[in-house]
């Protein structure tokens, strides 16, 4: 129920209007790996890429996407034990620069910047303004996720309610 609900809506906000980069994906990708059971945390992310990216449009650099949330996802498997604000927030940031390093260099090696220094150089620096987007948006993103994933965690704990809302 809650994989479902994270593809729902991380499909929805990719198709409503936004700014470039600013998407719930890189932080659902983190609260997958942190809190889904090991044989769904990896499909949530990558299936609401696959589906949205079906409709939005497919790229040269979309293994490299859905690879850079896959990495995000692995990593937060192993922050899984730092279930704290600062944890979160660190592991926010840690998400948007790998997946900034991944995506860019994709975009890099698939040929949309000369393969030179100067060419590498000049993606990563002209694909800032995106981090900084994609930054905030994964900030925001996680403190809404996780803050009421907690406050609805700790609101039906010990009720019926737990095993559905919870599962």
């Amino acid at each position: 129920m809650l994989g479902i609900s994270l593809i729902l809506i991380g499909i929805v906000l990719r198709f409503i209007p936004h700014a470039p980069n600013f998407t719930p994906v890189a932080a659902i990708a983190l609260f997958s790996g942190i809190y889904l059971p090991k044989k769904y945390r990896y499909v949530v992310p990558l299936l609401l890429m696959v589906l949205s990216d079906l409709v939005i449009g497919m790229h040269d650099v979309v293994l490299f996407t859905w690879g850079g949330f896959l990495l995000v996802t692995l990593m937060a498997s192993w922050i899984n034990r730092q279930k704290s604000i600062a944890g979160i927030t660190i592991g926010s940031l840690a998400a948007s620069l790998l997946f900034y390093v991944v995506t860019n260099f994709g975009v890099w090696l698939m040929g949309w910047y000369p393969h030179t220094l100067k060419g590498l150089v000049a993606c990563y620096v002209l694909a800032l303004p995106f981090l900084r987007n994609f930054t905030a948006a994964t900030l925001l993103y996680a403190a809404v996720l996780f803050g009421a994933y907690e406050l609805v965690a700790r609101s039906v704990k010990d009720t019926k309610l737990s095993n559905v809302l919870l599962s």
